[in-house]
């Protein structure tokens, strides 16, 4: 591994995040676009300091300290037992790998964060915001990530039972998007709709973004991210040598492209004129899908992983807001949930491996899969439960009616426009 080039490739994630929080802001309301920006800030915040306290402790890394548990002729490999503070990390050259994969898990858990600020925008208060992206970076995130990348159960899968390589996942479409966009999904259906967004019939109104520019740029920004995000994981966690990060490179811009171009065809011939903010959608899936498996597939592979993405990603919107009533303003659970389980998946379909080996890959992605369902959905949703509980995380009524800039920061993000209409929103 480049030590160079992984680092380098690390600094560009934080673009992901900034187009995550561009694409969230431009889709929710206007007022409450700054407080949008602001909650991705905040959940960068939180997010690296809870791991570096605890989180980093429960992921470890393959070759460290870990608790297991021992069935019959299996161990059982759970959670990581390292120091708290990052304290067994040393940071003067005897350990570059560990200070590395630290750096990369700080930059990962908050942009696994970002992703439900989407599924709860509008209506989310920010303090809750942050309480709910702790308990994320110091409980489910790190018990996942331990799983696949330090050296936990599912990726000592062809070891113990003999299915493939493991669970893979190069990029994060499981421990980053799939987790996080289940968390968006719980945090959906603990606060409820937006008011005005469904009627008493049970129809669903239409409330669109109000900066599909915002949502476009963000989606670019996205692109230059999830470069840096799908390189540096390949590199750190599979030793991908430094000249085939161009193939990880190249299958992350193709997957994008081709969802991107899938959705924008299905909304073509759906409605019979594209829709922005459901291509945009579909560009993201692309990334989202095209992570786990970006330095194992080839190019034409990774055309088709996003051909499915972001074909699938208009239905499956479609599916929650009318047959699901789950208001997802950023379409985070779609996009990130739905993406990253068939990304997950996708890795175990195309991957190059061993021959006789492809039936025993998948198995093994199957099982990465039904544990993000099993697991980390229940345990996201019964947390933040809990949470709600002790502090309401949704705004008040009026909170509703003003809108979350005026409620909770006390000033709008456009001060000199109009941008309070009641056409959505009853009084």
């Amino acid at each position: 591994m480049s030590l160079s080039l992984a680092l380098f490739a690390m600094m560009l994630i934080p673009f992901a995040a900034a187009g995550l929080g561009l694409i969230h802001a431009g889709l929710g309301r206007s007022r409450s676009a700054a407080h949008a920006l602001l909650a991705t800030l905040c959940v960068l915040s939180v997010t690296a300091i809870v791991f570096v306290l605890v989180g980093f402790t429960w992921t470890g890394f393959a070759g460290g300290h870990s608790y297991s548990a021992i069935t019959g002729d299996v161990n059982w490999n759970w959670i990581g037992a390292g120091q708290f503070l990052a304290g067994d990390v040393s940071f003067d050259g005897a350990s570059q790998q560990v200070a590395m994969m630290l750096c990369f898990h700080i930059f990962a858990v908050g942009l696994g964060g970002v992703i439900a600020i989407g599924a709860g925008a509008d209506r989310w208060r920010l303090g809750a915001i942050c309480v709910s992206s702790a308990v994320f970076a110091g409980l489910t995130y790190p018990l996942f990530a331990h799983w696949v990348w330090g050296g936990g159960w599912l990726a000592q899968l062809g070891t113990t039972f003999g299915l493939g390589s493991g669970m893979i996942d190069a990029g994060g479409s499981s421990a980053i998007q799939a987790a996080g966009g289940l968390t968006a999904l719980a945090i959906a259906c603990l606060l409820g709709p937006r008011r005005g967004k469904y009627g008493a019939d049970g129809m669903a109104t239409a409330i669109p973004g109000h900066n599909i520019v915002l949502v476009l740029f963000g989606c670019v920004l996205a692109l230059v991210g999830w470069t840096g995000l799908n390189a540096a994981g390949a590199m750190i966690f599979y030793s991908v040598a430094p000249g085939r990060v161009v193939l990880v490179v190249i299958n992350t811009m193709l997957a994008a492209a081709a969802a991107g171009l899938a959705a924008l065809i299905v909304t073509r011939f759906r409605f019979g004129k594209p829709d922005a903010s459901l291509t945009a959608n579909g560009w993201v899936a692309g990334l989202v899908a095209s992570s786990a498996g970006c330095a194992f597939v080839t190019p034409s592979a990774a055309i088709l992983i996003g051909l499915v993405a972001g074909g699938v990603v208009p239905y499956a919107v479609e599916l929650f807001e009318l047959k699901l009533f789950v208001d997802d303003p950023g379409g985070s659970i779609s996009v990130h949930a739905g993406a990253g389980l068939w990304g997950t998946l996708a890795a175990g379909i195309f991957a190059a491996v061993a021959p006789g080996m492809r039936g025993p890959q998948i198995l093994a992605q199957l099982v990465g899969v039904a544990t993000l369902l099993g697991f980390v959905l229940p345990v996201a949703y019964g947390a933040n439960w809990v949470l709600h509980k002790i502090m309401p995380q949704r705004v008040d009524r009026d909170g509703d009616y003003q809108g979350m800039d005026v409620r909770e920061l006390g000033a709008g993000a456009y001060p000199e426009f109009v941008v309070h209409s009641d056409e959505f929103v009853p009084r």
